[in-house]
C-alpha cells in the first residue's frame, strides 16, 4: 500500500488509528451482546491491517530519507 502521504501525515494517520483501535477496545470491553462483540473486532481487525499498512510505509519513507 502506497498512499503517498507526507511523513508528517502518516504520523497523524497512524495516531489517529491508534486512538480509534484504543476506543474500539473500550467499547469491547463495556459491550455486552455478542453481535456487538463480533462487530467490534471486525472494526478492530480492519483499523489495525490499516495501521501496520500505515506503519510499514512510514518506515520505508524513514528509511528512504536515511539514504
Amino acid at each position: 500500500m502506497t498512499s503517498g502521504l507526507s511523513l508528517s501525515e502518516l504520523e497523524n494517520r497512524i495516531a489517529i488509528l491508534r486512538g480509534n483501535i484504543r476506543q474500539l477496545t473500550e467499547q469491547a470491553a463495556a459491550s455486552l451482546g455478542a453481535q456487538d462483540d463480533e462487530r467490534i473486532a471486525d472494526r478492530i481487525a480492519q483499523q489495525n491491517d490499516t495501521l501496520q499498512a500505515l506503519i510499514q510505509e512510514r518506515d520505508a519513507l524513514l528509511q528512504k530519507k536515511k539514504t
